[in-house]
């Protein structure tokens, strides 16, 4: 019989482990990413730099670049500095946004691209895309997924916690991000990937149900397994769609209406897909609001408008606005189709609910 099968690509190695970026040099040589190590890496001008310090000895023929900013500028110019010179691939050591950067100038480069998170605030960590600020806002680019991810634990902990909670809020919206793709597979005939959904359900689904916080070991592990998780069902999908819904949309909008007051982006999808899920009408999706809701109450992460500092005003005009962020998306916003009095209405409700307990 004929084995029909599908080829998705992975990364070839994921390290998720307290010392691992101690190891990097023998990670590269042992998969054949670069066995001379002779690789360019990109790090962000603060802990990158103090993280590069320690890696000068084991990588004697790597290049560094210091990047400092998460725009499509720097990227293209980490781009033009790297290709003077020729190297085996691109590593990236920082943040969501220097991840971000660096899988954008991999893929300028034609480069296999390293990610080295330092902390765990967004799934762009194995993701197949870039988001980057540009001259319109910031902008989400289609680039070639990580071909390897480290994790070093004990680096995560000296990140500021508020950016390590942000990750749980990022992986908890998955379940108000799938129930829009099944909403738009259901009404509007969109195709779902099977697989896509079941990885970002169950990396959400490991985390809203874990019982231990940031400062458990296993916590942090599982976290950063479930944002790799996140970023392969984007790979698997060929679309941000298993991870990606009204919430993100709400967040798109919050950056544009008040980019001076943006919160990391795991809050603002976080209360996103929990106001969102107040506007289904069934039982089933009520109790997955209170879920993710009551996940976030748990690790000190806002729940409300008012905790991400905006009025419910403001909040609302973010609800208004998150339709257009997303041109052609299908999700619970888009099929209730509400007006700005009837919005403002779901908003009042939903902060006067506060944070309701999961049945």
């Amino acid at each position: 019989m004929p084995l029909l099968a599908r080829m998705i690509t992975t990364p070839v190695v994921i390290d998720v482990r307290r010392g691992a970026i101690a190891d990097l040099g023998e990670l590269l040589a042992d998969q054949r990413i670069s066995t001379a190590g002779r690789v360019a890496v990109a790090v962000g001008p603060r802990s990158g730099a103090r993280i590069a310090e320690d890696l000068r000895t084991h990588l004697v023929e790597a290049d560094f670049y210091t990047v400092d900013g998460g725009t499509v500028d720097a990227a293209l110019d980490l781009a033009t500095r790297a290709r003077t010179r020729s190297y085996d691939a691109i590593v990236g050591i920082g943040g969501g946004r220097m991840i971000d950067v660096t899988k954008y100038a991999a893929a300028r480069l034609g480069l296999p691209m390293v990610a080295v998170a330092t902390n765990l605030a967004h799934d762009g960590i194995a993701s197949p895309v870039s988001t980057l600020d540009n001259d319109a806002g910031r902008g989400s680019y289609g680039v070639p997924a990580p071909i390897a991810v480290v994790v070093d634990l004990d680096v995560v902990r000296q990140a500021p916690v508020r950016s390590v909670r942000a990750g749980v809020g990022e992986v908890a919206s998955n379940l108000s991000a799938i129930a829009d793709w099944e909403l738009s597979h259901d009404l509007r005939g969109e195709p779902i990937d099977g697989l896509a959904v079941t990885l970002a359900r169950t990396a959400a689904e490991a985390i809203v149900h874990h019982p231990g916080t940031i400062a458990d070991d296993d916590f942090l592990r599982v976290l950063a397994e479930g944002l790799v998780l996140s970023g392969l069902a984007m790979v698997v999908a060929g679309t941000s769609r298993p991870s990606s819904g009204a919430c993100h949309e709400i967040s798109h909008a919050i950056d544009l209406l008040y980019p001076d007051r943006a919160c990391y982006h795991g809050e603002q999808v976080g209360v996103g897909a929990a106001f969102a899920s107040t506007l289904w009408e069934d039982p089933a999706s009520r109790a997955r609001g209170a879920l993710i809701a009551e996940c976030l109450a748990r690790h000190d992460l806002p729940v409300g408008p008012d905790e991400l500092g905006f009025s419910l005003e403001e909040f609302a005009a973010a609800v208004v606005r998150a339709p257009d962020t997303r041109p052609g998306r299908f999700t619970i916003l888009e099929h209730r189709d509400l007006d700005k009095d009837a919005v403002m209405a779901a908003v009042y409700d939903y902060a006067a609910a506060g944070p309701a307990q999961p049945e």
